[in-house]
């Protein structure tokens, strides 16, 4: 997240702090100037005279802000401005609310979008529709896949925040540059990621289902036998945040490349959604080593096989693997289709 967040700053953040919490309003703090000039980093304008002072509500009502001491010698520094010569905020990239705060929105924004998209192509191309013919297919089942979600999105977000904001304030062991472990430790770094996440959720998703924190936080994703894209996130947002929490925890422990990271954090996402779309595709080669839809079909099914992520070695060691086979595919317990009555089987049944 500290990548999303640096190149936000960068390109949009920074001109909306600078005008949500302008330096300029604190200017009565530090005998700004009325009036003055714009501030410019690539200039040698003194300080006196480097900031924008407006006089409005919103100005006053923004000066009754906690910020960080501003010396009036930084009104020209990078740290307040930026190159373009733009207002600047008081509230800089390395102040702890504005980090949080635009981590919240960040987050918001970017789970909602990721859920929206990837489970939206799942629900239109893979998804198998007849499904929802399925007894067990709740009635108006997807919109209360997408309303459950929604309503876990915002505590989800407040709980992995802290573990954002460790990120970006550098407590984690991403890095930036490959010389700094070497290309070999970047490819091995992949790996050991799903193996770390995989084992580690296995045990978490396994302990969710202790009748304890099963009925209370477990249960509710499991009102889904029958799952549809839009069901991946659709759980009590104290059980989406532990099964992510071993994501978080991993880059506490060992370094990654943060671009690595960034990528596989959205990948993941992707294989949560891509796993509830009740699949029961079975026979090929791979069936007995990943995890995949029709394992998790098999999981929402009978609720205590395949608690696996991605591969199915944890199962078969915890002694919870279940192999997929044709003759567990829920579609065989569909509703038959009903048939549309010709217009003379219709004449034929009101002249009866």
């Amino acid at each position: 997240m500290d990548l999303v967040l640096e190149i936000c700053d960068e390109y949009a953040f920074d001109k909306i702090w600078a005008h949500l919490v302008p330096l300029s309003a604190f200017a009565a703090q530090y005998s700004l100037p009325i009036n003055a000039t714009l501030v410019s980093a690539s200039s040698a304008i003194p300080p006196a005279v480097g900031v924008v002072v407006t006089s409005s509500k919103w100005a006053e009502l923004v000066s009754f802000l906690p910020h960080p001491a501003l010396p009036v010698e930084l009104a020209t520094s990078t740290v307040y401005a930026s190159t373009s010569g733009a207002l600047v905020s008081a509230w800089p990239r390395d102040y702890v609310p504005r980090q949080l705060v635009s981590l919240t929105l960040l987050t918001l924004v970017g789970t909602h979008a990721l859920y929206f998209l990837f489970a939206g192509l799942s629900y239109k191309y893979i998804f198998n529709h007849d499904m929802m013919r399925h007894p067990r297919f709740l009635k108006n089942q997807v919109k209360m896949e997408i309303q459950a979600s929604l309503k876990a999105f915002p505590v989800m977000t407040m709980l992995m925040l802290p573990w954002f904001q460790g990120e970006v304030m550098g407590y984690s062991k991403l890095y930036e540059n490959v010389d700094d472990f070497g290309w070999i430790y970047l490819f091995v770094s992949i790996p050991l990621l799903f193996l770390f996440t995989d084992y580690s959720i296995y045990w978490v998703h396994r302990m969710l289902h202790y009748p304890v924190l099963y009925k209370h936080i477990h249960k509710p994703h499991h009102k889904w036998i029958i799952p549809t894209p839009f069901s991946s996130h659709a759980f009590h947002p104290v059980d989406g945040f532990l099964q992510s929490f071993p994501y978080h925890l991993f880059i506490f422990i060992f370094p990654m490349h943060r671009i690595v990271y960034l990528g596989l954090f959205v990948l993941v996402n992707f294989w949560a959604i891509f796993i509830h779309d009740s699949d029961m595709f079975t026979g090929h080669p791979l069936v007995s080593i990943i995890n995949g839809p029709a394992h998790h079909t098999l999981h929402h099914l009978y609720f205590t096989v395949n608690y696996g992520q991605y591969f199915t070695w944890a199962d078969k060691l915890g002694g919870s693997y279940r192999q997929p086979e044709s003759s567990l595919d829920p579609a065989l317990d569909m509703k038959p289709l009903e048939s549309t009555p010709t217009p003379a089987e219709v004449k034929a049944q009101k002249s009866q």
